[in-house]
């Protein structure tokens, strides 16, 4: 049920077209509707998902991909300002930005989505079986068809192809024992058209033909895959229900190998790029594969090991060291199978230069990613201009432009990259379109209406349980059903089920009907974590009727399944004590209120870099106050002394006038020479104190953007400061800016790449430092063409398009020798001369180089008062102590601590149009918030018996938000419960036991413990 806002007049048009429905399109398409704007997302296949639903798990945390898309589809079907028009495609796109016509040809499904309700009677009837697409033809579906278990929307699709009605003219079993009608085999394609302001491309992508490299035999020999064909062997919800087999006959292997750049870095199949992912997906896979049985043997053969992300390196060094993971670099090329048994023999050149043939029981292809034919024509009727390689071509540093002013790109179709980038870039993409609209925000959009809530107080608990497989997650090591039989015999449980996926669709649905059916009034689900799930089936209570306080969560995975996947049995006992304990708690579980508060409409901006700077800018677009607060004398940052890129931009010119803007903003306060002191509040109403050249400010916020950037390391080795020849790329940088004569007496310049880089301490990669090298070098040969130019480099991790720049460079005559870090470089002052000792691997000897100019491409580094500016917000920071997001995938941008978002350099190192693109992704998500009226503070908040309170002040001490104050006419403590951030600290501290945390009680922790040890609970 939704109630229509009345819209303004305006020639604008307050919705938004997102075209694609996967990760890309969804965070798009969540963003902007979320921050007042009615989205149209338009899929071309029957559910949105995408290639992430085809996904077993993400790398670097082993997420299962389905565990965590699951929810933003379920968000994405409940949200009322989202309307989905799935298989269906953009035909044509007119007017003018603020002012599109948007036309749309829905295609036949042959079901009446009214009327389908998702139940698969159809297709358990229909006797037509055809190769799955999903499951990339390894398994089978019917002719009438649900995409995936948890398809958004759930409506079935018959595939006029194969279906036998349409090709013989009988059959019609499904509409036949269809409950509800809902079959029309008169069905026609429908055209639509609808009015937005702005349109955003996110089409994804598809993977590169393995056909087309022949010589690896895909589609010859039955046990050569691709990757995405084993990411479905890999899942419980593939063809083989997670049982890694090979597909000629079924066996185990016990030997895989992965062969990287399949379609990637390849001039001679058209994709000289490289597509950024590969190298990680395959390190994910290898170390699954020996999750799921210790004996696999993996090998990857790899030319550079592209592990740039966040978090990545840990990952590909826990696979080499801790996981068993083979790397052998080397290319492959071919793949011959041995007809008697099917395995898969590969010859190789190993390490030293020796060939060696070792045989496979399967070979698994890394391909590449490719703009999809489907998006290659939507650019043209659009008139969208692409790249080279047919992806969208986008300005420099400006990564969301397309080449049409109101349209906008997100995802792999803008180019190659993970799901953070993707998502990040998805919510630019969104940023950048609500500043086009800013002025038609909440024109179109519907409030959300519940139902009135049941009241429960005094009521006996009558509890359903509801116990997820997780598909193989949990169901691999536990016994689910015996769990879910053991929960029907506890107290006060009166229904009790197991679902593949608690959280998908039609689970969610049957949750619902349960509650009205057995009249529960308290819900417990064992399945995954709270931190991920718990808003999604609180969300289902409140929709069913229910306070969402009355949910309690059994993290039966997390906490049991993926610590004890050897001992199945002992670990579905822990399931069932668990499950007893959650139970008992839930008994114990009342009713809360949320407080309603206005939000201020007014965001907070720490840094003034080009993050920051960005922000701001991108905030006052959006029609926001902004406050932004810099530490030193000057705007600017690190992208001062970044005179030129790669592909051609001009950073430190495109910075000078972003000051300029900034600074005339009439909607944007500048401090310098500012520091943050404190804070307080809750998101959507935040104050702190501001010194200002000494002098204290208070500014009040709705939202904070964290940008305070990152310094480029200032070496202790390579002789640098010790002699002037030694360098930093910076330095080099600023010289090569100069001009010819500052550098026309250097005839060898030597390069050093990972300076404090991906070694103890710091081992993480700083992303740009290949980049850069490549960029000064090829300007380097281009002042002085004679010159010579060494790379003495690890992995050159030129990922995505730039690896065409790489390829350019070795044309160009700039040379490259390869090191481990186990021999790094040598450096020596010797007569006057620097010399460079280094060990070739390709000749097997160590030559010694001489250097007018030794180059170093030193590290990113945080900043040091990141650590300060962490205490103050009670912000997170990871190991390598840059700013910790709330989730490595799918919460990029945001905090854990809501109403806080981060972009830049102080998120881990990264370009400068990158961090463009993140600052515009922050302001997307921090406008989610701003956009709003009023929110409301949950009912987990602290409160004091004022009776028992002897004011201590030890809550006081404890508060980590400095929330509990003295009331000195009560002689007692109180919390201003707008402020509490429930997070228990007080009470746990309190010795007189005075303070109580709702949700969180005494009562509530004793009967779960209790439960543990089986100690009779009564319900309170």
């Amino acid at each position: 049920m939704v109630e229509q806002k009345k819209a303004d007049i305006n020639s604008k048009s307050g919705a938004i077209v997102v075209v694609g429905g996967g990760i890309s399109g969804i965070q798009s398409a969540l963003d902007a509707a979320n921050s007042g704007f009615k989205v149209y997302l338009v899929e071309e296949r029957p559910s949105i998902g995408g290639v992430m639903a085809q996904l077993d798990k993400t790398f670097p945390t082993n997420d299962c991909s389905t565990c965590m898309l699951s929810p933003k589809l379920i968000e994405v079907s409940k949200n009322p300002n989202i309307e989905i028009i799935s298989y269906a495609e953009i035909q044509d796109v007119v007017g003018s930005p603020g002012d599109f016509r948007v036309t749309v040809r829905k295609k036949a499904r042959y079901v009446d989505a009214q009327k389908c309700i998702g139940c698969g009677i159809c297709a358990s009837k229909c006797p037509k079986k055809v190769a799955d697409e999903f499951n990339q033809r390894l398994g089978k579906r019917k002719a009438i068809y649900l995409t995936f278990a948890q398809a958004i929307p759930p409506i079935y699709t018959i595939d006029r192809e194969n279906c036998l009605y349409f090709k013989k003219g009988r059959c019609r079993a499904c509409e036949k024992f269809c409950p509800n009608k809902a079959i029309d085999f008169e069905q026609q394609d429908e055209t639509i058209e609808v009015e937005a302001g702005a349109v955003i491309l996110a089409p994804g992508f598809e993977t590169f033909d393995a056909r087309l490299k022949g010589e690896y035999g895909y589609g010859r020999h039955a046990n050569v895959l691709t990757s995405l064909d084993y990411e479905r062997i890999l899942s419980a919800g593939g063809p083989f229900s997670g049982h890694i087999q090979r597909p000629s006959d079924g066996r185990k292997p016990r030997k895989i190998a992965w062969i990287q750049c399949v379609g990637s870095r390849d001039a001679t199949v058209g994709c000289e790029y490289c597509s950024s992912v590969c190298c990680m997906y395959a390190t994910k896979q290898a170390l699954i594969s020996r999750d799921h049985d210790r004996e696999i043997e993996t090998a990857i053969f790899y030319i550079d090991i592209r592990a740039q992300g966040k978090g990545f390196d840990r990952y590909y060094e826990r696979a080499r060291s801790e996981g068993g993971v083979r790397y052998i670099r080397s290319m492959v090329s071919r793949v011959v199978e041995n007809p008697q048994d099917k395995t898969l023999e590969i010859t190789y050149v190993g390490d030293p230069g020796q060939i060696r043939v070792e045989s496979f029981d399967l070979v698994v292809l890394s391909v590449g990613l490719r703009p999809s034919l489907a998006a290659k024509n939507l650019a043209k009727r659009l008139d969208i201009e692409l790249n080279e390689f047919g992806f969208c071509q986008t300005r420099p540093l400006d990564v969301v432009s397309t080449s049409r002013e109101g349209i906008f790109v997100s995802g792999a179709f803008q180019g190659p990259k993970d799901i953070p980038n993707t998502v990040i870039q998805a919510s630019s993409a969104a940023g950048a379109a609500g500043a086009l609209l800013a002025d038609v925000r909440g024109t179109m959009i519907k409030e959300k209406v519940y139902p009135k809530e049941r009241q429960v107080a005094g009521q006996q608990p009558r509890i359903g349980v509801f116990v997820c497989h997780c598909g193989s997650n949990i169901a691999g090591v536990i016994d689910v059903k015996a769990v879910a039989e053991s929960a029907r015999s506890l107290p006060y449980v009166v229904f009790a089920t197991d679902y593949l996926f608690s959280c998908s669709t039609d689970s969610q649905n049957e949750i619902k009907k349960a509650i009205e059916d057995h009249e529960l009034n308290r819900i417990v689900v064992a399945s995954c974590s709270p931190r991920t799930h718990e808003a999604l089936f609180q969300e289902t209570l409140r929709e069913a009727g229910l306070n969402r306080y009355l949910f309690e969560m059994a993290n039966i995975r997390d906490q049991n399944s993926w610590v004890h996947v050897a001992n199945g049995q002992d670990a579905t006992e822990k399931a069932k004590d668990l499950v007893r304990m959650s139970v008992a708690r839930a008994t114990r579980l009342k009713p809360l209120l949320d407080m309603s508060f206005e939000v201020i409409p007014k965001a907070l901006v720490v840094g003034g870099g080009v993050a920051g700077l960005t922000a701001a800018l991108a905030l006052a677009e959006n029609g926001y106050q902004t406050c932004l607060v810099e530490k030193s004398e000057e705007l600017g940052g690190n992208t001062r002394f970044i005179h030129y890129t790669e592909d051609g931009a001009r950073p430190a010119e495109y910075m000078r006038e972003l000051i300029q803007k900034v600074k005339g903003d009439p909607l944007i306060t500048v401090y310098t020479r500012a520091n943050i002191l404190d804070y307080s509040g809750h998101v959507g109403n935040f104050s702190s104190t501001i010194s200002v050249d000494g002098e204290k400010r208070s500014v009040s916020y709705g939202a904070a953007i964290i940008a305070m950037g990152g310094e480029v390391y200032k070496p202790q080795e390579y002789l640098y400061g010790q002699d002037d020849r030694v360098l930093t790329q910076r330095e080099f940088e600023q010289r090569l800016a100069a001009g010819r004569n500052e550098l026309e007496n250097v005839k060898n310049v030597v390069m050093i790449q990972c300076v404090g880089s991906r070694e103890e301490g710091h081992p993480y990669c700083s992303r740009i430092c290949c980049t850069d090298a490549i960029k000064n070098s090829r300007k380097f040969k281009e002042l002085n063409p004679a010159a010579n130019v060494y790379i003495l480099f690890r992995d050159m991790r030129t990922f995505g398009f730039r690896e065409v720049y790489y390829k350019r460079a070795r044309e160009e005559g700039i040379r490259f020798i390869r090191y481990e870090p186990e021999r790094k470089p040598h450096v020596v002052e010797e007569n006057g001369k620097l010399k460079i000792n280094i060990y070739d691997q390709n000749l097997g000897t160590e030559i010694g180089l001489e250097a007018d100019c030794l180059v170093l491409s030193t590290a990113i580094r945080p900043y040091p008062d990141s650590r300060k500016l962490a205490d103050i917000f009670k912000l997170p920071l990871d190991q390598d102590g840059f700013f910790m997001e709330a989730h490595l995938k799918l919460r990029p941008l945001d905090f854990a601590n809501a109403g806080f978002f981060l972009c830049g350099i102080v998120h881990g190192p990264k370009f400068v149009d990158e961090s463009i693109a993140q600052a515009k992704g922050a302001v997307s998500r921090a406008c989610t918030i701003l956009s709003r009226r009023q929110m409301f503070i949950g009912g987990a908040l602290a409160h004091v018996d004022e009776a028992r309170c002897i004011l201590c002040l030890t809550c006081v001490r404890t508060c980590p938000y400095e929330v509990p104050k003295m009331a000195e006419e009560k002689w007692a403590i109180v919390i201003d419960a707008a402020a509490c951030q429930g997070c228990g600290n007080c009470a746990s501290a309190c010795p007189r036991g005075a303070i109580t945390v709702d949700h969180n009680t005494d009562e509530q922790y004793i009967a779960q413990i209790s439960a543990l040890y089986k100690l009779s609970a009564v319900a309170g």
